[in-house]
């Protein structure tokens, strides 16, 4: 009997301590801190990383990337076989994922190169954010250093806005508002590894862009900016429904809070090229954003005065072959 009482009471007792020992564990271990969009923000002003300062300077021309070839380390993230076929001598290739492990030791100036000036943009946004603050956009691409480069370009300018005539309007562009931030936390507290792993996490994830058609047939579906100055927009007109936030588009002036986290956010410039670069920063901060690819080339070239893909554009330097 007295055996039977010990195995009862020891019954009872042995899954106190299972539970004791879970409350333990789930309660008594440290938990890391997390880092959030204000600890980033803080960083990135401090730093002298707000997008203004991204903007400044970020883009080259062919002409000024040929009459000083010695002074530049040129990094062509096209496919490889694309580059064999065809690259700026002394170019290296890359790739957008790559392109920040690629440039680790670099010390020159570097420009990046891809087919149209697009891909090239988020890929220096990338080297901006991780040290190389003064790396540059070809402009065009190789589109613009040689004819025999021109296809990417050639064929995607058109007039896009006459297929949609209701999603271009000439009123008056949407008044801005306030949103909130996006909301996204990391394991870490430390700034610079918090802009470290956001920009790593960007690159993975390729271009990001969005034809005109897309969002012609639907604009309502997006939070569209055009990042244009006012008299260009009082001039040619916009997507219908589009916000115009460009002077104040920064962390530090609140214009980024203009921005809807809640929705796609469309950017669209002239070109694409500079949409591009303001995308992938929004990207980086945690936006669900997207290009409009060749921007006003592709809606309304045939309107443009300025700004516009064409002969002029195209240059005829010299390229070589091979790996």
């Amino acid at each position: 009997m007295k055996k039977l009482t010990s195995y009862f009471i020891i019954f009872l007792i042995f899954p106190l301590f299972i539970l004791s020992g879970c409350k333990d564990k789930n309660d008594d271990t440290p938990q890391p801190e997390k880092g959030t969009f204000a600890d980033l923000k803080g960083y990135l002003i401090e730093n002298s990383l707000d997008l203004p300062d991204i903007l400044n300077g970020w883009i080259v021309s062919a002409q000024a990337v040929h009459e000083n070839l010695s002074n530049y380390y040129i990094m062509d993230i096209r496919k490889p076989e694309d580059f064999a076929n065809g690259h700026i001598e002394g170019a290296v290739n890359s790739s957008l994922a790559n392109i920040v492990k690629d440039a680790k030791n670099v010390t020159k100036q570097i420009v990046v190169v891809c087919y149209t000036g697009q891909t090239a943009a988020h890929a220096v946004v990338a080297l901006r954010l991780s040290g190389h603050t003064n790396a540059q956009v070809l402009k065009w691409g190789m589109s613009g250093w040689n004819e025999a480069f021109a296809g990417p370009w050639n064929n995607n300018v058109g007039n896009t806005v006459n297929e949609y005539p209701n999603s271009w309007t000439t009123d008056a562009t949407a008044t801005p508002e306030e949103f909130e931030y996006p909301d996204w936390e990391t394991t870490t507290t430390d700034p610079a590894e918090i802009l470290k792993e956001r920009v790593n996490e960007f690159l993975t994830g390729g271009f990001n862009g969005i034809n005109s058609t897309d969002v012609l047939a639907s604009p309502s579906d997006y939070f569209i900016n055009n990042f244009w100055a006012q008299a260009d927009v009082e001039k040619y007109g916009h997507i219908k429904g589009a916000y115009r936030i460009k002077e104040t588009l920064s962390l530090a002036d609140g214009g980024i809070k203009n921005l809807d986290a809640s929705k796609k956010v469309v950017t669209y410039c002239w070109t694409g090229q500079t949409s591009s670069m303001v995308t992938a920063y929004l990207k980086i901060l945690g936006y669900d954003a997207l290009s409009l690819k060749f921007g006003a080339n592709a809606m309304i070239h045939d309107q443009l005065e300025t700004h516009k893909w064409g002969p002029g554009a195209i240059m005829d330097y010299e390229y070589v072959t091979g790996k």
